[in-house]
């Protein structure tokens, strides 16, 4: 006889109390409030949010859910950023339960460190804080995924769009466990490691690092990037990349919660010392379009990145993500994630106080960092001014003086209009972490707006290689729906982004629904045959097999 739903449901808490100890169980609403509410999505409801502290209490606590018919979601770092780190507002036909893993996050170092092994809850900026002392640094490194990112979400997620020269983070190296068709789990190793055969005593040996240096298979060959720049420089009629793209899935690597990841085997990359910055103006889309064909067919390395933010973008990093900026300028990334987690913390107890809102540590921090006095480099500023489109490219400084003859040669003929200047240490660090803000900016305009707005809607558009007519017009039936829009992204594989804040009484699904339709056509939302990625797939149900 089938156990009612609420008993199996309690069954599992006692479980996982078992597993972790209940101080790492959170079960009220005020608790798991951080881990099932994101910057742009989730608000749902969850059975549980468990924190296990081991790879081998992460398997016992994936066997609970799968024997309690449970919906899993397995959490790295809970950005709200796409969709797939946390419930969402749909009906589910059972509880679900957060597996969180931030204190699993552990890496080891192998080959000379030529790779990593990066445990489930290891973020990007301690990888690159422990590959720097070794002269290497990973796939992505800060500035081009969000603060507190872990690799494990990112390779889950096809991360890395700035990183020109390395692609979408990718590996087909990795740990990880799948349910087959008859609800059993198996724990599947691809890491290229010998561990034995008992899952929790592979589990235990990886998190251990105990393995002799013959059980590991070799690196690939040393490189500063991957075949991934070939793929761009072809400007072929369909997008350099996209989530459902065949070319960058494999298990673990664009998985998105179907499966779940105990670690990833990861290429590390020589550390670019020596690297030339050059910030380009313009007021029409065409001649940033024209460069960047010119530099990717130029001979010599491609650029490291290439980013796009219009002005407007701009104006919304310096006014709504200065704490962004002015944290990560002159505290770091670290500070940073301590003050996002502060927030978070703060903003969950203010929900349940009276007089208060969900807000109001967003609130706080927007008016204090509004009376710091930063400068922002006089030559940005006086950009900001002038053009309504920016490029930050950055290259190798063996490609310096090539790259500042190309674009001189460009802006100097009558038919194109801009500017460009190499950036000097302060203007080039300033111009990135303003790009950075501009991620967060609408989200937090968004908060700060909320009596006048009714959600945010958010895009990514994977453009294809050889558009030209690139930025979007909005129609004006859609334009009138919406409060404000950031739009930003990776220009060199012609992804970006748009972010835009819906005005009070607008229905965000239907506008959404209409945004995507309209995206098709030449009078749309932007040029014909993009591919549009609303968000990503949602949490996968455990005892569902893997396509």
């Amino acid at each position: 006889m089938r156990t009612p739903r609420n008993q199996r449901s309690a069954e599992a808490v006692e479980a996982f109390t078992r597993i972790m100890g209940r101080k790492h169980v959170l079960t009220s609403a005020r608790a798991t409030a951080p881990f099932t509410t994101g910057d742009r999505f989730g608000a749902g409801e969850v059975l549980a949010v468990s924190r296990p502290g081991s790879l081998v209490d992460m398997w016992r606590a994936l066997q609970v859910c799968v024997d309690h018919d449970l919906i899993v979601i397995t959490q790295a770092a809970n950005t709200g950023l796409t969709g797939g780190s946390g419930p969402g507002d749909q009906d589910y036909d059972r509880d679900i339960v957060i597996l969180s893993t931030p204190r699993i996050d552990g890496i080891h170092l192998i080959n000379d460190a030529r790779e990593a092994i990066s445990l489930a809850g290891a973020t990007l900026f301690s990888l690159e804080e422990k590959l720097a002392a070794h002269g290497r640094e990973p796939h992505s490194v800060i500035g081009s995924s969000s603060i507190g990112a872990t690799v494990v979400g990112g390779i889950a997620n096809n991360s890395g769009g700035s990183q020109m020269r390395k692609g979408p983070a990718y590996t087909e190296q990795a740990i990880f466990a799948r349910v087959d068709e008859d609800g059993r789990i198996h724990l599947v190793n691809h890491l290229g490691i010998d561990l034995g055969t008992d899952p929790t005593h592979i589990l235990d040996r990886l998190e251990r690092g105990d393995w002799d240096a013959a059980d590991v298979t070799p690196p690939p060959p040393d490189s500063t990037g991957t075949d991934y720049a070939d793929h761009v420089r072809q400007l072929a009629d369909t997008p350099a990349r996209f989530n459902a793209d065949p070319t960058f899935l494999h298990e673990a690597s664009g998985g998105a919660g179907k499966i779940m990841v105990f670690a990833v085997r990861t290429r590390t990359f020589p550390l670019e010392k020596d690297k030339a910055t050059f910030y380009i103006g313009t007021d029409r889309p065409a001649d940033l379009e024209a460069p960047r064909r010119r530099i990717l067919a130029a001979d010599g390395p491609p650029p490291i990145s290439g980013e796009y933010m219009s002005a407007h973008a701009f104006d919304l990093a310096t006014e709504y993500g200065k704490d962004t900026y002015v944290s990560l300028k002159h505290a770091g990334s670290r500070t940073l994630v301590r003050m996002f987690a502060l927030k978070g913390w703060a903003n969950g107890v203010f929900a349940k106080s009276p007089g208060f809102g969900p807000s109001t540590a967003d609130a706080i921090s927007q008016k204090l960092f509004s009376l710091v006095p930063e400068k922002i480099p006089s030559r940005l500023t006086d950009y900001r001014d002038r053009f309504d489109h920016h490029l930050l490219l950055v290259v190798s400084g063996g490609e310096r003086a090539a790259t500042a003859q190309s674009l001189r040669e460009f802006f100097a003929g009558p038919e194109h209009e801009g500017d460009f200047f190499e950036c000097d240490a302060d203007e080039a660090q300033s111009a990135t972490l303003i790009r950075f803000g501009v991620a967060s900016a609408a989200s937090r305009y968004y908060v700060m707006h909320r009596a006048e707005a009714s959600a945010m809607v958010t895009f990514d558009v994977a453009l294809r290689r050889d558009d030209e007519d690139w930025l979007e017009r909005l129609p004006e039936e859609i334009a009138d729906q919406l409060l404000e829009s950031a739009y930003f992204g990776h220009f060199f594989c012609h992804v970006l982004h748009q972010d835009h804040v819906a005005k009070k009484g607008v229905d965000p699904v239907a506008l959404k629904k209409r945004m995507t339709q309209a995206a098709g056509g030449p009078r749309g939302c932007g040029p014909r045959r993009a591919q549009l990625r609303p968000d990503l797939p949602g949490p996968r149900a455990p005892g569902r097999p893997l396509p």
